[in-house]
């Protein structure tokens, strides 16, 4: 089982250095988010520094940016990086793609597949084995001159992955995407029970089957050399588990364990600015279905253990790691050694 890494898009010289580090400490991907500066962007920079390790979008806002224009940038970076490189793509939310970025949104389910379809698309227009002909209702594509085409390379298609949580975009992620971003706010049972059959709905839909579609799976760690550091790296997770908690939408996450109505009294505490209540409603029982605590030695196995098995195609990305990493370089040497363990087990 792979050990990936989450970061957030940068200044590009310090990713670049980050990327180095990640590569030496013999992380499989690192993925990166994107906010307030381009994941693309920081993907080039990674994708200059690096030889070996995967790099992706995780995830980048897709809506903003026409489908020409993503599938574009990331045909450059499998160009670039050999084959290293994958997209991965979100909705964000309404406000943000309306008023941040002055975009359509709804209906973002629909909108979205059909976004993804339009990327394939293109990418066979780009390899030459179709002309450029996808009409849809939310895009339009029916003109590629050669000139503006940047042409086949010499790498696969790029894969495409979208962050899914509910219904409805985890089976549109099952019948086209190679991959689903599962969300950091999850638990297993979560995942199997109430994700997983419907992204095997839709790789069904599809005609394909679970195997044609990776979970990466990032996790939130409490992790440390002894019990004061595990509490303290607990205290933060738990702030974690609450700020996710707080958006409604997400309520299944708790309902999945009994805690109905967790959700609304996080939302309220959050509303009120009551970070400390926040904390309360999060007790130790709660937060232990949605991270994995322990010693750096106990995370490799404890990892595998509890997330082998839970789908025939997987990868574990950590959630913390590189948070960890601008406090301190040298933890990366700690998270080698939990990614070699997990390699063992």
């Amino acid at each position: 089982m792979e050990l990936d890494l989450m970061a957030h898009a940068a200044p590009l010289r310090s990713v670049a250095t980050l990327a180095r580090r990640a590569e030496e400490a013999g992380f499989g991907t690192m993925w990166i988010t994107e906010s307030g500066r381009t994941a693309y962007l920081s993907c080039a920079a990674a994708a200059l520094a690096t030889e070996r390790m995967g790099l992706g979008t995780g995830v980048a806002v897709a809506f903003p940016r026409s489908p020409m224009v993503t599938a574009s940038v990331a045909w450059e970076l499998a160009e670039t990086t050999g084959g290293r490189f994958t997209v991965g793509l979100g909705t964000q939310v309404r406000a943000h793609i309306e008023r941040r970025y002055s975009s359509e949104y709804a209906p973002p389910g629909p909108r979205m597949k059909e976004y993804v379809q339009a990327m394939q698309a293109i990418f066979a227009a780009f390899r030459g084995e179709a002309k450029l002909d996808f009409h849809g209702d939310y895009y339009d594509f029916s003109l590629l001159p050669a000139q503006w085409s940047p042409g086949p390379i010499d790498a696969p298609d790029p894969p495409i992955f979208v962050s899914a949580v509910l219904p409805w975009m985890s089976r549109m992620a099952g019948e086209i995407c190679d991959g689903v971003h599962i969300h950091p706010f999850h638990s297993p049972e979560y995942v199997t029970d109430r994700q997983l059959p419907h992204i095997a709905e839709g790789a069904e839909r599809g005609g394909r089957t679970l195997e044609d579609v990776c979970l990466e799976i990032p996790i939130m760690t409490a992790v440390g050399e002894d019990d004061q550091e595990i509490a303290a790296s607990r205290e933060h997770a738990r702030m974690m588990v609450g700020f996710y908690g707080s958006t409604r939408t997400y309520a299944p996450v708790f309902e999945q364990h009994g805690f109905e109505g967790l959700s609304e009294q996080l939302h309220a505490a959050q509303r009120e600015g009551d970070l400390g209540r926040m904390a309360e409603i999060v007790t130790d029982d709660v937060l232990d279905h949605y991270i994995v605590s322990g010693t750096w030695s106990e995370m490799g196995p404890e990892l595998v253990t509890r997330y082998e098995g839970l789908a025939p195609n997987l990868r574990i990305m950590s959630y913390t790691a590189v948070g960890q990493y601008r406090e301190d370089p040298d933890v990366f040497a700690k998270w080698a050694d939990v990614a070699a363990a997990m390699r063992a087990s």
